[in-house]
């Protein structure tokens, strides 16, 4: 049984690696980098907003259009720098409440054990 290979009309426009998509990987290398100083929460959202951009464009472009690796892989990275930012927030939090209760000193007289 042999396949059935489509061929592509001449008049057909070559396949165009999507600059938006790119962005997106670019935005998502920084939201991760940036992530544990919480810094990576401005690139991610930017990142996650033009993800939905590109998936419409990716998808009404019919395969003319190319970068859809790029596009997952930065939304995967941008939502990594989110949890980053958000696990920093709560290690910060957690430091400063131990902080603030005072933990050098003790609440009892000298003499009780």
């Amino acid at each position: 049984m042999s396949e059935v290979v489509a061929q592509r009309h001449p008049a057909d426009p070559d396949p165009v690696r999507s600059t938006k998509a790119n962005a997106v990987y670019a935005l998502g290398v920084v939201a991760v980098l940036t992530g544990p100083f919480v810094g990576g929460l401005i690139p991610a959202t930017i990142a996650l907003m033009l993800a939905r951009e590109v998936r419409a464009e990716l998808h009404a472009a019919e395969g003319y259009l190319i970068g859809t690796s790029r596009y997952e892989n930065g939304v995967r990275l941008a939502w990594t720098g989110i949890v980053f930012a958000v696990a920093a927030l709560v290690v910060a939090i957690v430091r400063g409440l131990y902080l603030w209760a005072g933990t050098g000193g003790t609440d009892f007289d000298s003499n009780v054990n």
